[in-house]
């Protein structure tokens, strides 16, 4: 994986750091580039296996009628550890030049179109300034998440002082490139009851230890089964836009699935599991043998246990029905939100434009205080306001009452009554490994799955992923920690793929996440839990900000708004293995962050 390319030397990060507003687009709402998948419908059972049929992948060879080439610029034109956007006519090229070398990449991030060019250069990678995914200058293969797609690669020649770019029309249009994978040569697909590898749960980790298996060669039988009735779907996407259907959210077209033998069991609920045996068992009866197992079931959402809690219109958002439901009932109605965490405010800002009122509840004094602390929260809580929404803090919901079984009011344990047409429940999740009580895997007191830095529960054979494990995080001592963000689980699905394949690969990927309110980004990098102390420059007010979370005499986790790309350059140097002091950011100088003179 990254950082084997150069030599251990001093991180150097030269760009500039600010991108204004305006040319930042609705990055978090834009698809993820791709054309509009066909929706996947069951046909009422959960084991409907999909039989081959072939993808038409772009030429491998384009003829040169195909391609086009351009001189681009001058070889004195960039300096070491620049990147710039060049047009070739038919689209533009990230033409990046590092150590004396030039290479030519897409200039777009797959996952949801960021400019790399505004991203950051480093140890032979460029990371992307929105969300922090990485690509190998060298190979254009994307080496950490989010998203599925590496970038393609183009030709560079260098004639008389002059940088020239050749590329196919095809790749410089499509943007992304999809691996090559293996496809599924078993003579059992499709019907018997066994597999080669089972995997358990279709969010970011299922799929991407599915297509990693595919990528590395593996040539055998793969099911991938969902308690949802959906193809895997861009989950992050349902809190920040509630409208989005199913078919928007796919990850991959069904097309796909059959191309490479990954067959998908939707609404295929998994009862039991034998590891002796090596068997698991489904809700409806039907049994499968395995020879590897990944377990990657996400978690279930809390529910409110108060009185009145089975009222109609009262929602926790899993999936796409419940989000486009919330929706059509709150237009013009009253919205009441419990939980001031990132579902529940990205839930909360969604609905300003569509209800007639919307209103937080939240036990905390703050919004987000556990998580980016009490000034960051208050300032975030302050934009809500300005949106008009209404906070109920230091209060929890101590009645749901109801007109003719309907949702009408909240009552709240500070005597205060909400109105109310209909309410999200956004209080956090439990890891969904209630089927494995009775198997021989280790489950802790919370029923996380305990897992080593190779994804390896303590059953061998046995591999677990995703919101539901602990893990030792290397970068804070091989501290065990549960990470239920979207990047982790693309993460360890691939690391847990690479060891199936006994590759011993671990885990070391530097954690990153966003969140995306009023048009406006927050992202984040590290692993914050434990912060005592906040340090923040910038302008809080403007929500133009970076805030440090040190704890003792390190930086263990960053925050920022408008302030792009500094997250992406704090996650590149932590992923360097350089440690950040809190000296370091107090003065308010960020030299050593952004590179001399940039």
């Amino acid at each position: 994986m990254g950082g084997c390319f150069s030599k251990p030397k001093p991180v150097e990060l030269k760009i500039e750091v600010v991108l204004p507003e305006k040319e930042r687009g609705k990055e978090e709402l834009s698809a993820s580039g791709k054309g509009s998948p066909r929706a996947y419908q069951g046909n009422g059972t959960a084991r409907h296996f999909h039989a081959e049929e072939r993808l038409t992948a772009p030429h491998p060879y384009p003829g040169p009628q195909d391609c086009v080439e351009a001189a681009v610029c001058h070889v004195k034109d960039l300096e070491n550890g620049q990147m710039r956007e060049v047009e070739l006519g038919w689209g533009k090229v990230l033409l990046v030049k590092d150590n004396g070398e030039f290479h030519a990449l897409g200039h777009k991030c797959p996952h949801y179109g960021a400019p790399l060019v505004k991203g950051v250069l480093s140890r032979g990678r460029v990371r992307c300034p929105w969300h922090g995914a990485c690509f190998n200058i060298s190979t254009g293969d994307l080496e950490d998440f989010p998203g599925l797609d590496s970038l393609h690669k183009f030709q560079v020649k260098i004639e008389k002082e002059k940088v020239y770019v050749r590329a196919s029309k095809q790749a410089l249009q499509l943007q992304r490139r999809t691996k090559v994978m293996a496809k599924c040569i078993s003579t059992s697909a499709g019907h018997s009851s066994s597999t080669n590898v089972l995997i358990v749960g279709a969010g970011a980790a299922g799929l991407v230890c599915a297509e990693t298996l595919r990528q590395e060669g593996f040539s055998d039988r793969i099911v991938l089964c969902t308690l949802d009735r959906h193809l895997p779907y861009d989950r992050p996407k349902l809190s920040k836009s509630l409208d989005a259907q199913p078919e928007q959210l796919a990850l991959r077209p069904k097309e796909f699935f059959r191309a490479y033998g990954i067959e998908v069991l939707t609404e295929a609920q998994v009862v039991t599991v034998d590891v002796r045996n090596k068997k698991v068992v489904f809700k409806d009866g039907f049994k499968l043998e395995y020879s590897k197992l990944l377990l990657a079931p996400g978690s279930s959402p809390k529910t409110l246990s108060c009185k009145g809690k089975e009222v109609e219109n009262v929602f926790t958002i899993r999936t796409p029905e419940d989000a486009n439901r919330v929706v059509r009932l709150a237009r013009g109605r009253n919205a009441v939100v419990v939980g001031a965490g990132f579902l529940g405010m990205e839930v909360a800002a969604y609905l300003t434009e569509k209800a007639h009122s919307v209103s937080v509840v939240e036990l905390e004094e703050t919004p987000f205080r556990r998580f980016l602390g009490e000034r960051v929260g208050r300032a975030l809580m302050k934009m809500f306001e300005n949106n008009r929404v209404k906070f109920y803090m230091q209060t929890e919901v101590s009645e749901l009452r109801a007109q003719e079984g309907k949702l009408k009011e909240v009552v709240l344990k500070s005597s205060k009554v909400v109105r109310a047409d209909v309410c999200v429940v956004g209080i956090g999740a439990v890891p969904a490994t209630g089927f494995l009580r009775q198997s021989s895997i280790n489950l802790d007191s919370r029923g996380f799955i305990p897992v080593n830095k190779m994804m390896q529960t303590n059953v061998p054979g046995v591999f677990a992923a995703g919101d539901a494990v602990t893990f030792p995080l290397a970068w804070r001592n091989n501290r065990k920690v549960n990470i239920p963000h979207w990047q982790m689980a693309h993460a360890q699905g691939r690391v847990a793929a690479q060891n199936m394949l006994a590759q011993e690969a671990e885990i070391s990927t530097v954690p990153y996440l966003w969140t995306a309110m009023f048009g406006k980004s927050l992202r984040y990098a590290g692993y914050g839990e434990g912060f005592d102390d906040v340090i923040i420059q910038g302008d809080l007010e403007e929500l133009k900000f970076v805030a440090f979370y040190t704890k003792g005499d390190e930086v263990i986790a960053v925050a920022s708004m408008n302030y792009d790309p500094i997250v992406s350059k704090v996650a590149e140097v932590l992923a360097s293995g350089r440690a950040i002091r809190k000296r370091e950011v107090e003065t308010g100088d960020m030299s050593w962050l952004t590179g001399k003179g940039s």
